[in-house]
C-alpha cells in the first residue's frame, strides 16, 4: 500500500511538473496582441488582420492553456504549427456579433475593431477565430499563420507606458487575475477624481460575493490614460468629445448604451501595463455602461446607480453572465428557445445540464412562481431580454436589477469556478 502511495506521488509530481513547464514548452512571458476587423452583415461575416503586436510580459492564464470556461459568441484557438497540436483556447463576445441581431444589419455592411491577446508563442503557430451565431453555430472563420521572427510585428508598451498606480497586489501575482481600471473622458487635470472613482468601484465590486472572499485572487491597477476633453459624447444631443477612447452613449441607438469602438485605441493606452480585464470608467452623470465578455466593462462614473452598475456590467464582461432581465417592449432574438444558451445562468430547458438542476427542488414547477420565498432557486420566466421561454434561477440577482444587492447563488458559482479555473 505505502509503495503504490509512492508511485502514485511520483506519478502526480511528474503531471504536475509536465503541466507547470507547458507554458515555457511553447510561450515566451510576452503577449501577442492581434487586431482583427470583423464586417459583414445579417447574411455574410468575415474576419481579416489588421496588425500584429508584441507587448511585454503575459498577464493571462498559465495553466489549463487549451480549455474554455466559457463558450462565449467567439473563440481564439492557437496551434503549434510543427505539432498541430492545441496550445492556448480563449472566448469572447463582441459588439459586431450583438450588431447583427439588430434591424440595420439586415440592410447594410459594417466594420468592428477587436484585439484578442494570447501568449507570444516562441515558434510558428496557427491561429483560428471563429464567430458564432445565437444558434451556437460557426458562421465566419478565418486561420492564420503567425511567425514569431517577422520584422513587421509592431513592438508596443516597452516605452512611453502609460502612468498607472497599483490599487492592490494579489498574494500571488503569477496565479491572478490582472484587472486595468482604464480613464475615459478624465482631462490630465481630472487624474485625482479618476483614482477616486476608481476605489469606488473597486470596493463596490469586492463588496460582493464571491470577490470578497476571494480578494486576495486579483491585481488591480488604475491607467491614466488622459483626454483633450472631459466626459463623452452624446449623439443624441449632438455632442462630440475628444477622449482618449472616443466613447458615446446611443450605440445602436439604444440611449443609456454607452461603448467604445475603438478598440486598438484602448489597448495602445494599456500596452505595457499588467492587464487582461479592463473595467473602463467614463467620466460621465449619465446613466449608461455595457459590458462584453472578455472585451471590456464600461460604465458612467457620476451616476447614483454608478455602484450597481459597474458590478453588473462585471459579471458579463468577466464571467459572461447573461442578462436576467426582459423587455415588454423590446423583444431582441437573442436567444432563440430551441436552443441552450451557454451562459451559466439562463437556460430555455433544451439542454440544462450543469447548471443549477442540482439546487432545484423536485417537482419545482416551470415556469416558477414568483412567491414568498425568494431564495428558492427555480425557473423564472423572463430573461434574456424575452418575456417567455427563457429562465433565470432566481426572482432577483444583480444581474436582473441594480436594487438586488448580491449575486444569485448560481451566478456565485460560476464565478468562483472561474476564478479557480485562473488561480488554483
Amino acid at each position: 500500500m505505502k509503495t503504490r502511495n509512492i508511485v502514485l506521488a511520483v506519478v502526480a509530481l511528474v503531471c504536475g511538473q509536465a503541466h507547470a513547464q507547458s507554458f515555457d514548452t511553447y510561450f515566451e512571458d510576452n503577449t501577442l496582441r492581434i487586431d482583427y476587423q470583423f464586417s459583414g452583415d445579417a447574411q455574410h461575416q468575415e474576419i481579416a488582420v489588421d496588425q500584429l503586436n508584441l507587448v511585454p510580459r503575459w498577464f493571462g492564464k498559465r495553466q489549463r492553456l487549451a480549455e474554455l470556461p466559457v463558450e462565449g459568441n467567439g473563440q481564439i484557438t492557437v496551434k503549434d504549427h510543427k505539432s498541430g497540436a492545441v496550445i492556448y483556447r480563449n472566448s469572447f463576445s463582441t459588439l459586431f456579433q450583438e450588431w447583427l441581431s439588430y434591424p440595420e444589419a439586415n440592410r447594410t455592411r459594417k466594420s468592428f475593431e477587436n484585439v484578442f491577446l494570447v501568449p507570444m508563442p516562441k515558434d510558428t503557430a496557427d491561429i483560428t477565430v471563429d464567430l458564432r451565431n445565437n444558434r451556437r453555430e460557426v458562421v465566419a472563420t478565418l486561420t492564420h499563420q503567425v511567425v514569431p521572427t517577422d520584422i513587421l510585428i509592431r513592438r508596443i508598451g516597452f516605452q512611453d507606458v502609460t502612468p498607472y498606480e497599483t490599487l492592490q497586489q494579489a498574494a500571488d501575482t503569477t496565479r491572478c487575475i490582472h484587472i486595468a481600471y482604464l480613464a475615459e473622458g478624465y482631462t490630465e487635470e481630472e487624474m485625482p477624481l479618476f483614482i477616486e472613482d476608481v476605489q469606488v468601484a473597486n470596493e463596490a465590486l469586492f463588496a460582493h460575493e464571491p470577490f470578497k472572499s476571494l480578494r486576495q485572487r486579483f491585481n488591480i491597477v488604475a491607467v491614466k490614460a488622459p483626454s483633450k476633453e472631459s466626459g463623452t459624447s452624446e449623439p443624441g444631443k449632438g455632442i462630440w468629445k475628444n477622449t482618449a477612447l472616443h466613447s458615446h452613449f446611443d450605440t445602436f441607438y439604444s440611449q443609456r448604451y454607452l461603448t467604445t469602438l475603438h478598440l486598438k485605441d484602448m489597448h495602445d493606452w494599456l500596452a505595457g501595463t499588467p492587464y487582461e480585464h479592463i473595467i473602463v470608467l467614463v467620466n460621465s452623470e449619465r446613466y449608461g455602461g455595457g459590458g462584453i465578455l472578455n472585451l471590456y466593462n464600461l460604465t458612467s462614473t457620476h451616476h447614483s446607480k454608478y455602484k450597481p452598475v459597474v458590478v453588473h456590467e462585471f459579471g458579463h464582461s468577466f464571467c459572461g453572465l447573461g442578462d436576467e432581465y426582459a423587455y415588454e417592449y423590446e423583444d431582441i432574438p437573442m436567444y432563440p428557445h430551441d436552443v441552450e444558451p451557454w451562459e451559466p445562468n439562463l437556460t430555455t430547458l433544451v439542454d440544462f445540464r450543469g447548471k443549477w438542476e442540482d439546487m432545484v427542488k423536485k417537482n419545482t414547477p416551470v415556469p416558477t412562481p414568483v412567491g414568498k420565498d425568494k431564495d428558492k432557486v427555480g425557473f423564472y420566466e423572463g430573461a434574456g431580454y424575452s418575456m417567455k421561454g427563457v429562465y433565470r434561477a432566481l426572482p432577483d440577482c444583480r444581474m436582473r436589477t441594480n436594487e438586488n444587492p448580491e449575486f444569485c447563488p448560481v451566478c456565485q458559482r460560476a464565478l468562483i469556478r472561474l476564478i479557480d479555473f485562473y488561480t488554483k
